[in-house]
C-alpha cells in the first residue's frame, strides 16, 4: 500500500484531535466510568476503527481491507490479557475508581508513542533483514507455548523492578492527591502513588507490545497498515478494560485461543517463504480460534453459575 506522508499527518492529527475531545471535553472532570458510558465508547471506537477499514478496503483495494481487520482483530483479543493486568495493578494499588481513566489516558498515550517506535524499527529491520521474520516467529512460537502452559501464580507487584527501582530513586508520597501525578509536600516536589501506576501500566504495554508487535508482521509488512490497527486497538483499551475487568475473569479459556493465535502466526512467519497462507484464511482462522475460546469460556461460567457454584478463577 503506497502510502503517502500526508496520510500519516493526517491520521495523527485524527487520533491527536480524539484524544483532545476525550480528555478535555468528555472527561474533563474526573469520575468514575459506568458500564453505560464504556459500552457507548467500546462502540464509538469499534465503529470508526471499522469506518477506517472501509476507507483502506475502498482505496487500497481488499488485500489491504483483510490485513488491517487481521491485524485490528489480533490486537485486539491481545489486549484482553492487557486488561486482566492492569485490573491487578489498580486493585493491589487501590486506585480510587473515579481516576482510573485519567492512568489509562496517559499510559495509552505513552503506549502510542512506544509502539510507534517500535512499529518503525521492526518494519526497518524487516526491510533490511530477511531473517529478521524468522526471529519474530520465534518469539511467537514461543510466547504462544509459554501461554499455554503458565499456570496461575500471585503477581508479586511489591517486588516489580519498575516498583523497586520508582521507590528507589523517585521522591514518592504515600498519599493520592486527587488525579494529581505530582504533588508538594513540605516544600518538596513529590510523585504520587498515581505516578507509580502510570509507570506501571506503561511497563506493562511495553511488555505486551512485545508479543503483539511481532505478531501483526505476521498479518501484513505494511507500516501504515501496522500502525493504523495498532492505535485504533489501543484507543480502544480503555473503555474496553471498564466495560470487561468485572467480568474479565470468565474468560477462562481464552489464553488458549490467545496462545494458538500465537502459535499460529509464528508458525506462519517460519514458514513463510515454503508456504504462503492468504490473509483471509488467517483472518478466518484467528476469528475462529478467538470467538470459540471466548464462547466456551461464557458457556462454562454459564453452566458453574447454573450449578450455583463459585466461577472458577481466570487462567492467565
Amino acid at each position: 500500500m503506497a502510502t503517502s506522508i500526508w496520510f500519516w499527518v493526517g491520521f495523527n492529527a485524527f487520533v491527536l484531535l480524539m484524544l483532545a475531545l476525550d480528555l478535555g471535553v468528555f472527561h474533563r472532570r474526573a469520575h468514575e466510568v459506568k458500564l453505560k458510558e464504556a459500552a457507548a465508547w467500546s462502540a464509538v471506537w469499534v465503529t470508526v476503527a471499522m469506518l477506517f477499514n472501509l476507507a483502506v478496503y475502498v482505496y487500497a483495494g481488499p488485500q489491504a481491507g483483510l490485513e488491517f481487520l487481521t491485524g485490528y482483530l489480533v490486537e485486539k483479543s491481545l489486549a484482553v490479557d492487557n486488561i486482566f493486568v492492569i485490573a491487578l495493578i489498580f486493585s493491589y494499588f487501590a486506585v480510587p475508581s473515579i481516576y482510573q481513566h485519567r492512568v489509562l489516558f496517559w499510559g495509552i498515550l505513552g503506549a502510542l508513542v512506544m509502539r510507534g517506535a517500535f512499529i518503525g524499527a521492526g518494519a526497518y529491520a524487516l526491510e533490511r533483514w530477511h531473517w529478521v521474520i524468522y526471529v519474530f516467529g520465534g518469539i511467537l512460537l514461543l510466547t504462544g507455548i509459554k501461554m499455554a502452559v503458565r499456570r496461575d501464580e500471585a503477581v508479586d507487584l511489591e517486588n516489580n523492578v519498575v516498583v523497586k527501582t520508582a521507590r528507589r530513586w523517585l521522591p514518592l508520597s504515600a498519599r493520592y492527591d486527587g488525579q494529581k501525578f505530582w504533588t508538594v509536600e513540605n516544600g518538596k516536589r513529590v510523585a504520587t502513588p498515581l505516578f507509580l501506576v502510570l509507570l506501571l501500566v506503561e511497563f506493562t504495554d511495553l511488555v505486551f507490545a512485545i508479543d503483539s508487535i511481532p505478531a501483526i508482521f505476521a498479518i501484513t509488512k505494511d507500516p501504515f497498515l501496522v500502525y493504523t490497527s495498532n492505535v485504533f486497538a489501543i484507543l480502544g483499551l480503555r473503555s474496553m478494560y471498564f466495560l470487561l475487568a468485572g467480568v474479565v475473569h470468565k474468560f477462562v479459556y481464552l489464553k488458549y485461543g490467545l496462545s494458538m493465535v500465537l502459535v499460529f502466526v509464528g508458525g506462519k512467519m517460519l514458514l513463510l517463504d515454503v508456504v504462503k497462507v492468504p490473509t483471509a484464511v488467517s483472518l478466518a482462522v484467528i476469528a475462529t480460534l478467538i470467538g470459540g475460546s471466548i464462547a466456551a469460556s461464557l458457556w462454562t461460567a454459564r453452566g458453574r453459575a447454573a450449578q450455583g457454584a463459585t466461577p472458577a478463577p481466570a487462567v492467565h
